[in-house]
């Protein structure tokens, strides 16, 4: 009898804290006397679990940590200055972009309005000095195109080919006529360009021997062949074309302008990845181009070599931003939705998912930093590049997946981000080398042996 007495006195001490007239209101919907001798049949461990439960319900929401990929804090690294270029980044992204990116994804259409807004940030042409270019260092050039793909890795690309591949062809093999006319236009987005090298017949392979050709015929060049997946390329002002040179069987550079003839673009449909990016399929049939649009310093495709070495690392960085951008939504998603009655990232699976994905993401944004700060002192190498290309885009296969994985079926949709980001990683994953041909490059260089064919 005592026992039941201490229940129904803690009951009653519980409706003691209840207004009268809020009782009188509760009284109309519940039988209080069977609440009361249902309360009294409940053991100890009922009544202390039943205690705790209507005293958490008066306790303030929990304040959860905020949502951070950079676990290790490497921006406290970054000058005052670089960090307020890595916001105005983020915040160019998260208010222009995200609020349009998944429409336009899905409509495989470019959101032309935001080439102006682009070209306020004055970022384009991050590591070149001169010509309106900003002059800053490598480590800033990934931390843009982190931020970039954090958001959507399609616009990354659009910026990464216009940045990097375009304007670094004309800035590392260009006269100064070229560099002077094309590179402000190019810096503040009046022209758009694109990058022509890989063929319909020639990926990997494009060291060994292009199929598009140049035959030189005084001052003009004739242009034969084909260039596919060509990002910018059916809204390029210029592109840049590589082709093997008939005479001395060497690889050169060439600036085309658009509407040039025998030069056309047909876009490329039905793609699953980066659906964003206007990616083309050009032909050139006897197209004309000037000596004077000829690149002089590129001569052979180590000339070539030279740029893809420059951008390679970007794309790494681009790889690590795909793979944060998932991991901070999934995370949010699963601090929101709830099954079982709470919060889903309270689950122990699901925890151990958010660290894997945490830890891989932390290793990829330390090997990419260091790999920019190399490239800053000047001492980044072919192999360098290449690791990076393989480690990041291999774990941000993974990252992509896990973050689907904790959506459940809700990973699917585009309202939550993650499955275009898992679609996006297999496009990261191939360009600018795949796994197979960076591993060889690395390999060669541990080992002192060339595995190519």
């Amino acid at each position: 009898m005592a026992n039941v007495f201490r229940k129904v006195k803690d009951a009653i001490s519980l409706f003691k804290q209840v207004d009268l007239n809020e009782l009188s209101r509760i009284s109309k919907k519940v039988n209080i006397p069977k609440v009361m001798n249902a309360f009294s049949k409940l053991d100890d461990n009922q009544v202390k679990q039943l205690m705790r439960m209507l005293e958490g319900a008066n306790k303030p929401k929990k304040e959860l940590p905020p949502i951070n990929g950079d676990f290790y804090e490497l921006r406290l690294r970054l000058r005052e200055e670089d960090r307020s270029i890595q916001l105005k980044v983020r915040d160019f992204m998260e208010k222009e972009v995200a609020p349009i990116v998944n429409n336009f994804w899905l409509h495989d259409e470019f959101p032309y309005d935001i080439i102006p807004k682009f070209a306020e940030l004055n970022l384009c042409g991050v590591t070149y000095k001169g010509y309106g270019c900003p002059g800053m260092s490598f480590l800033m050039e990934g931390i843009i195109a982190m931020e970039m793909a954090r958001v959507d890795s399609s616009i990354a690309t659009f910026f990464g080919v216009q940045s990097g591949l375009v304007m670094g062809s004309v800035y590392t093999c260009g006269s100064e006529e070229q560099k002077s006319y094309w590179l402000p236009r190019l810096q503040q987005f009046k022209s758009i360009g694109a990058f022509g090298l890989t063929e319909p017949e020639v990926g990997s392979a494009a060291a060994g021997g292009l199929t598009t050709t140049a035959k030189r015929n005084g001052d003009t060049w004739v242009l034969n062949g084909q260039k596919k997946w060509i990002g910018n390329a059916t809204f390029a002002d210029v592109t840049v074309i590589w082709a093997r040179d008939l005479d001395d069987n060497q690889v050169k550079g060439f600036l085309v302008k658009k509407d040039t003839p025998g030069f056309s673009v047909e876009k490329i449909k039905g793609k699953m990845a980066l659906r964003i990016v206007q990616n083309g399929l050009i032909t050139m049939k006897d197209c004309e181009v000037q000596e004077s649009d000829r690149l002089p310093l590129a001569n052979s495709f180590k000339d070539t070599a030279k740029v893809l070495q420059m951008t390679r690392a970007g794309v790494a960085w681009m790889a690590v931003g795909c793979a944060r951008g998932a991991y901070e939504n999934a995370l949010d998603y699963t601090r929101k939705r709830k099954q079982f009655g709470k919060p889903i990232a309270a689950f122990q699976l699901i925890q151990n998912h958010l660290v894997e994905m945490l830890s891989n993401l932390t290793a990829m944004q330390s090997l990419v930093f260091r790999l920019s700060e190399l490239q800053d002192q000047g001492l980044l190498k072919d192999e360098h590049a290449s690791l990076a290309k393989v480690f990041c885009s291999l774990r941000t296969r993974d990252i992509v997946s896990q973050s689907r994985e904790v959506m459940g079926g809700n990973g699917i949709l585009l309202d939550h981000n993650v499955a275009r980001f898992v679609a996006d990683a297999e496009a990261i994953y191939s360009y600018e080398g795949t796994k197979e041909i960076n591993s060889l490059i690395v390999g060669r260089a541990i080992t002192g042996f060339s595995a190519f064919v």
